[in-house]
C-alpha cells in the first residue's frame, strides 16, 4: 500500500502539543511504516503546511516538518503532475463539482494528480486526508484514521 499524506494529517504530525490526535497520528504513521507501507509526503502538502507555519513564525513546527520530510519519501511536483492537475480541475468544473474557488491554485487537484501518477506495481494508492469529498472524485481518498 502507498499512502500520500494530505495537509491535515501532516499538520497534525508537526504539532508540538502532545494531544490525543497528534499521538494517534504518530502511532498510525509508525504502524504503516512498520508494515512496509510507503508513506509519502507530497510537495503540495508540504507547501500548505509550511506556509502556515512560516506565517505564524512557528520555527519548531518547521523543524518537525523538515524532520518528517527526511524520514518519509518526498514526492516533488513536476510538469506531468501539473498537467494532470489541470485536467482534474477542468473535469471537476464541467461536472459542477469544483474543489476550490475558480481563482485558487487548488491544492486538492494537485495532490490528486500526484496520487494518480504514482506507478504502483499493483499496490493500492490512497490519500490520507480529512477532506474525502473533494479528493475522492479523482482518486482513492480516505480519512487517515480509517487506513490500516
Amino acid at each position: 500500500m502507498i499512502v500520500l499524506l494530505d495537509s491535515a494529517p501532516l499538520g497534525i504530525l508537526t504539532n508540538h502539543k502532545a494531544n490525543p490526535a497528534s499521538e494517534e497520528c504518530l502511532r498510525w504513521v509508525r504502524s504503516l511504516l512498520s508494515k512496509n507501507c510507503r508513506v509519502i509526503l507530497p510537495e503540495i502538502a508540504d507547501y500548505e503546511v509550511r506556509r502556515e507555519l512560516l506565517r505564524a513564525n512557528k520555527l519548531a513546527g518547521i523543524a518537525r516538518l523538515d524532520d518528517w520530510k527526511r524520514k518519509l519519501e518526498y514526492l516533488p511536483i513536476d510538469t506531468a503532475i501539473m498537467l494532470q492537475a489541470a485536467k482534474f480541475w477542468a473535469e471537476a468544473r464541467r461536472r459542477g463539482t469544483p474543489t476550490a474557488d475558480p481563482k485558487a491554485l487548488d491544492g486538492d487537484v494537485i495532490l490528486a494528480a500526484q496520487a494518480k501518477l504514482i506507478e504502483p506495481n499493483d499496490d493500492v494508492v490512497i490519500i490520507a486526508t480529512t477532506n474525502v469529498n473533494h479528493l475522492s472524485q479523482f482518486v482513492d481518498a480516505r480519512l487517515w484514521q480509517e487506513i490500516e
